[in-house]
């Protein structure tokens, strides 16, 4: 079992920028950010997998940056020129089921835990 809990969230303007945390209850490699706005489906933002690759939705490369701290257990998401398209519920994912192919890792049913999410609103 992984606890997850999320912080860092919070009202910006556009163009402002956010730090996301996600710590871990325990070592886990495999991890990601989702998001969910209201009225939609939850979506992959970035994923980090166990050799340090990472894997970014179009919405977000170039603007948004995955990292992890193993010797702390906390995953980050460094959020950089927000958009009020970036409005949404950010969630950490852990642990990978199965035999996950990368370009499966932004795919929400390919892990098995969540923490509760952090709000990020951001205002135009």
């Amino acid at each position: 079992q992984v606890t997850l809990v999320e912080s860092g969230g919070g009202s910006v303007q556009s163009g402002g920028s956010l730090r996301l945390s996600c710590e871990a209850s325990t070592h886990t490699y495999s991890m990601g950010w989702f998001r969910q706005a209201p009225g939609k489906e939850r979506e992959g933002v970035a994923t980090i997998v166990s050799d340090g690759t990472e894997k970014y939705a179009d919405s977000v490369k170039g603007r948004f940056n995955i990292s992890q701290d193993v010797t702390k257990n906390t995953l980050y998401l460094e959020m950089n020129s927000l958009k009020p398209e970036d409005t949404a519920m950010y969630y950490c994912a852990a642990q990978l089921i199965g035999s996950t192919l990368f370009d499966e890792t932004l795919d929400k049913s390919k892990y098995r835990y969540w923490g509760q999410g952090t709000q990020v609103t951001v205002s135009s």
